[in-house]
């Protein structure tokens, strides 16, 4: 038992301090069992809790009676801050690698570069517009259920191409996840569906899992057509289009 908690209780410092801005230092303790794949299990539940974050301010401020779409842009920002724009990076390294680049080399090259070009610029632009329009188009109280599910499938679709698709780089924090454990993957995805499904419904749950595994899917095609794998950028990039898609589709689903 008390190796179960300390392996629980390093999954959550790895999941929270790797995908957020949030303090987890008084978490962290020296001896216990760190593993940076074993801890993909939290993903969802971490995507989860940035989309309520959202969610709440985009409530509070449409109950003080400002308009949807700046309602949509705090909500958004704030999850932004949360996570520090991780996956909103990785998507503007990703369109300027996979867009600017000519080889293999060359695209792995661009996408390490901290700058950002005109291809990341558009991507990152689209991406945070439809995020805010599909946010802005609905009702709070739909919000509180929406955000929380798509930031969790979000995550998800990044543990489903972790899982699927090998390094594409020897460096990098994403080269030392190259293999995920059966049960930390199969724990993630029980967790991303039983929230699913308490959150939206059996019939919502479903389409928002298809959705997800669409977008899943297509990355996994085109990170593998481009580069051979998987990267940071790339997994970041994924959870971003995946959340863009949810937010879009989900309230559309009778």
């Amino acid at each position: 038992m008390t190796r179960l908690l300390a392996c629980l209780r390093a999954d959550i410092v790895c999941g929270v301090g790797l995908l957020t801005r949030m303090p987890v230092g008084w978490l962290a303790r020296d001896g216990l069992p760190y593993d940076m794949t074993r801890c993909v299990w939290t993903w969802p539940v971490v995507g989860a809790l940035c989309g309520v974050a959202g969610a709440m301010v985009f409530v509070v401020l449409m109950r003080l009676g400002i308009s949807p779409l700046p309602c949509a842009a705090a909500g958004v920002a704030a999850q932004v801050l949360l996570t520090g724009g991780l996956h909103e990076d990785g998507l503007a390294d990703m369109a300027d690698g996979f867009g600017g680049g000519a080889t293999r080399a060359r695209k792995l090259e661009i996408m390490r570069d901290s700058r950002i070009g005109s291809y990341g610029m558009m991507a990152l632009a689209l991406a945070l517009m439809a995020r805010v329009g599909a946010i802005g188009g609905i009702s709070p109280a739909l919000a509180l259920v929406v955000l929380p599910v798509a930031g969790a499938l979000a995550r998800t679709a990044m543990v489903v191409m972790l899982a699927r698709l090998p390094p594409a780089r020897a460096d990098g924090i994403a080269s030392g996840m190259a293999r995920v454990p059966a049960a930390a993957l199969a724990a993630c995805l029980l967790l991303a569906a039983a929230l699913s499904w308490w959150m939206l419904g059996a019939w919502r749950a479903a389409g928002a899992m298809v959705v997800t595994a669409m977008v899943a899917g297509a990355m996994i095609r085109l990170a593998r057509r481009q580069i051979g794998g998987q990267t940071g950028d790339v997994l970041g990039a994924g959870a971003c289009l995946a959340e863009c898609a949810l937010l879009m589709a989900v309230p559309a689903f009778s």
